[in-house]
């Protein structure tokens, strides 16, 4: 079994940011969408359960699993979608099937490329809608304003592919080819069709960071309800980026100091 059920392995930090995550009124995940995971100081990953609601999670509604099973998942084309449910399911545990989030593969595909503290998936109504558009892969391609390119940085695309082992696979690859061009892993991941990944060493960069590509969202839609984007000028940017002050506050960022 590479899964688990260990309540006392959910930190406080995951489980704040999980129910942050969740809270109604942001709009991010409805029912039981979305899903948080942290690693583990071993390298494990504690994810969340497959059909628990993000809002009210309790430390019971997490498995904790070994992440190197499910990189030959991964790396196998062969692996199937059985293949990875059964390696996601810890059992049954006081009556309630205990089964990790077949979204969990996203999780570990980031930590098979750079291990990273939290990360936070989740479906914001205004990042969706984009996301199910014709502009949906050139939207993010370029800054709309000074505060998303310092929060944000440059964000990868993902088209759409099944939830599971297909959008595993998927992100994957497209996750080491990003590491391997700019050498370090986005901080914002767009899902076509499907919604965000937030990456972060800290549960308050991954909130911080799903709450700025919501507002980047809402602003790309006003502008092209008004006739168009005009976005920020890549070379300005890169002056922008290249201030020690913006340099300072974006490592003050990476770590959730906001």
């Amino acid at each position: 079994m590479t899964a688990i059920h260990a309540p006392e392995l959910v930190s406080p930090d995951l489980l704040e940011l999980t129910r942050s995550l969740g809270r109604p009124e942001r709009d991010l995940v409805i029912l039981a969408e979305g899903n948080t995971s942290q690693r583990l100081a071993d390298g494990r990953l504690v994810v969340k359960a497959s059909g628990a609601n993000m809002a009210t999670a309790t430390a019971d509604d997490f498995v904790t699993v070994d992440v190197e099973p499910f990189l030959d998942l991964l790396r196998r084309p062969t692996s199937t979608q059985a293949e990875a449910t059964a390696a996601l399911d810890a059992g049954t545990v006081g009556g309630r099937r205990r089964r990790g989030s077949i979204e969990a593969l996203v999780h570990i595909a980031v930590q098979a490329v750079s291990p990273v503290e939290f990360i936070g998936h989740t479906h914001p109504t205004a990042i969706l809608g984009l996301m199910a558009s014709v502009r949906a892969e050139q939207a993010y391609r370029y800054w709309v304003y000074s505060d998303e390119a310092v929060v944000i940085g440059k964000p990868l695309y993902v088209p759409y592919f099944s939830p599971g082992i297909d959008l595993g696979r998927a992100f994957y690859t497209a996750l080491r080819n990003y590491a391997d061009e700019q050498g370090q892993l986005p901080q914002l991941v767009l899902l076509g069709n499907h919604g965000i990944v937030a990456i972060a060493p800290t549960a308050a960069g991954v909130d911080g960071i799903s709450s700025m590509a919501v507002k980047g969202a809402q602003v790309r839609s006003a502008a092209y309800a008004a006739g168009g984007v005009s976005p920020i000028p890549t070379d300005s940017v890169a002056k922008f980026f290249a201030r020690e002050d913006i340099s300072e506050r974006r490592g003050k960022l990476e770590h959730g100091r906001f």
